[in-house]
């Protein structure tokens, strides 16, 4: 087999700080990883030493994709450590969020981001061996 991890996700932005901003207060730790100009357009990496977000600013652009109603990724999900924390914060942010029960997961949470990209956060039961 010849997969390490998964890297990162390629995302258009309209407004490429609003994006920062937004993934930043959700997950704290993440860092400008580079940036710069290409064509014309910024463009920025955004997470971590595992994981990033190749932000692109095309905000000139109009959303295409409908979740769950198109052909296309729905969400992103993101394992976290603690939900209770993380509604505490969205709440205290005014983020909008709704969450769905499963029997594997302590808490379910789906929130949007500025462009309408659907992100699941995930706490999984202890004892869930699939963590």
């Amino acid at each position: 087999m010849n997969f390490i991890r998964f890297e990162h996700i390629n995302l258009s932005c309209k407004d490429i700080a609003a994006n920062q901003k937004f993934y930043q207060t959700l997950f704290p730790d993440w860092y400008v990883r580079a940036q710069g100009v290409f064509n014309g357009s910024r463009w920025m990496h955004l997470g971590n030493n595992q994981f990033y977000l190749a932000l692109n600013d095309h905000f000139e652009q109009e959303r295409v994709h409908q979740s769950y109603e198109n052909i296309g990724i729905n969400h992103v999900g993101f394992v976290i450590k603690d939900g209770e924390a993380m509604k505490k914060l969205l709440d205290a942010e005014g983020i909008e969020y709704y969450t769905l029960t499963a029997p594997e997961t302590k808490h379910r949470i789906y929130v949007n981001d500025p462009d309408g990209n659907e992100i699941e956060l995930v706490e999984y039961y202890p004892e869930y061996a699939l963590k």
